[in-house]
């Protein structure tokens, strides 16, 4: 989403949004290879990644970009060829990130009841930072902070009605344990939006 600018706040600088958009990645990426080992799911674009990659033998790093391209069409008509080209670097390096800082974190697992909260909260601050930094991972994600652009509803309160559905998706292949600790997450992520993605609450 667009910043709030002022002529009091300008706006970002080139190494602003570049190290922006690598916090970002950062922070994101290591949310997704916690919830992997975890062994559970979130909501939009790494929730369809993750819940891809247990159903297929293709890694989540490989599915972000590639289940990416209609979202990032979409993008592109809505958001603007800025925002999309951000978030097309974004899908990529996020795929490289998940790639690199899984096997870095050198676990075999992590309990659920610890991953949802540490990878659900850690993915919402990588959200929250693209977006302040007009930047998406893709996916639902571009939508949602199109829908707040245009009609005003909260990104988060919208990406947790566009999570419901790949809930109902994932109850067919995840055990009811994991379900339910995936859905406490994927709420952790989005009150990260719910609470400081607000209009007039960031200028820059």
């Amino acid at each position: 989403m667009s910043c709030d600018t002022h002529a009091f706040y300008p706006r970002h600088s080139a190494l602003d949004d570049a190290y922006g958009l690598f916090t970002g990645i950062a922070l994101a990426a290591t949310g997704i290879a916690i919830l992997g080992k975890s062994g559970l799911i979130t909501g939009g674009i790494a929730g369809m990644a993750l819940l891809a990659s247990f159903v297929t033998p293709y890694p989540s790093s490989i599915l972000v970009p590639a289940i990416n391209v209609p979202f990032l069409l979409f993008a592109l008509f809505t958001m603007g060829r800025n925002f999309t080209l951000k978030s097309v670097l974004v899908s990529f390096a996020l795929g490289l990130g998940v790639k690199l800082v899984t096997p870095a974190l050198n676990v075999a697992g992590i309990d659920p009841a610890v991953g949802w909260a540490l990878g659900g909260t850690l993915l919402g601050m990588g959200i929250l930072c693209l977006a302040r930094h007009n930047a998406s991972m893709g996916g639902t994600g571009s939508m949602v902070l199109w829908f707040q652009r245009k009609f005003g509803v909260n990104a988060g309160v919208a990406q947790l009605a566009c999570d419901a559905a790949l809930f109902l998706v994932a109850a067919f292949y995840l055990p009811a344990d994991k379900m339910a600790w995936s859905a406490v997450g994927t709420v952790a992520m989005n009150l990260v939006l719910i609470r400081w993605h607000k209009p007039g609450r960031y200028r820059g």
